[in-house]
């Protein structure tokens, strides 16, 4: 009974891991720019001394949906939704450069450009800050002008570019920040072909419905593997009972 205590035991296991990965969905379903993961199941040898003889289920994220969201007006100034199949390049928690479609943009205390998760913006010569503004406005090209403290009602000046790239899937692979990397591991040129919508955001590419379908499916599913477990536990006791000497 131990191989059907195992293979409902892993099932189980992996059942669970899977509905983190749509509760982490579902959670981000409002998430600007959120790209939804994908779950997937296998099975997997137990590979040890002998023949594998037993196999276990394995859930794991094969990719992320890199389907576009839908465009959402806000007619906030520093809201920006790029277009194309576009990424907003920025600085990932670790220093290096990172791409995400995330546009909720904000300036911290220090005039730093940067997302609403604290990442710092990359412009044309690394992360943008900003001089003190009474306006701001953010060019198709992803251009920053401001008029400064104190100046003409129709002075602007550029200040810094975003860096904006563009990329097949191949290219890149998503991280356990959430955050898009290059698979080669080095930065990607900008692509002054991309373009984005200022006062806009890309909404998240979340399956509301879909994914509660699926957790529901997956508790389903985590109930039958435990009945399984009790089952063998059961088969087991009697086993016992029948091979105990009289």
């Amino acid at each position: 009974m131990d191989r059907m205590l195992y293979v409902a035991m892993s099932g189980a296991k992996e059942t669970l891991h899977a509905q983190a990965a749509v509760n982490n969905n579902m959670a981000n379903a409002n998430t600007p720019g959120f790209l939804a993961d994908l779950q997937q199941f296998r099975s997997m040898p137990v590979f040890g001394a002998g023949h594998p003889t037993r196999v276990y289920a394995m859930s794991e994220r094969p990719e992320s949906d890199r389907s576009p969201g839908t465009l959402d007006h806000t007619g906030r100034d520093l809201d920006i939704a790029i277009k194309e199949g576009g990424w907003l390049a920025v600085q990932g928690p670790d220093g290096r450069e990172a791409y995400t479609r995330r546009g909720d943009l904000q300036v911290d205390p220090g005039g730093r450009l940067v997302t609403s998760e604290g990442l710092a913006v990359i412009g044309n010569s690394g992360p943008i800050a900003l001089p003190p503004y009474e306006k701001i406005e953010v060019g198709a090209d992803g251009t920053i002008s401001i008029r400064p403290q104190g100046g003409e009602s129709n002075q602007l000046a550029v200040v810094d570019r975003i860096k904006l790239v563009k990329a097949s899937n191949d290219q890149l692979q998503k991280g356990d920040d959430g955050l898009m990397h290059a698979r080669t591991g080095a930065d990607l040129p900008a692509d002054a072909a991309v373009r984005l919508a200022s006062g806009s955001l890309v909404a998240s590419n979340v399956d509301l419905v879909g994914e509660m379908v699926s957790m529901i499916e997956l508790s389903r599913r985590f109930e039958l593997q435990v009945k399984m477990m009790k089952t063998a536990e059961e088969a087991g006791a009697a086993s016992a009972t029948l091979l105990r000497p009289v």
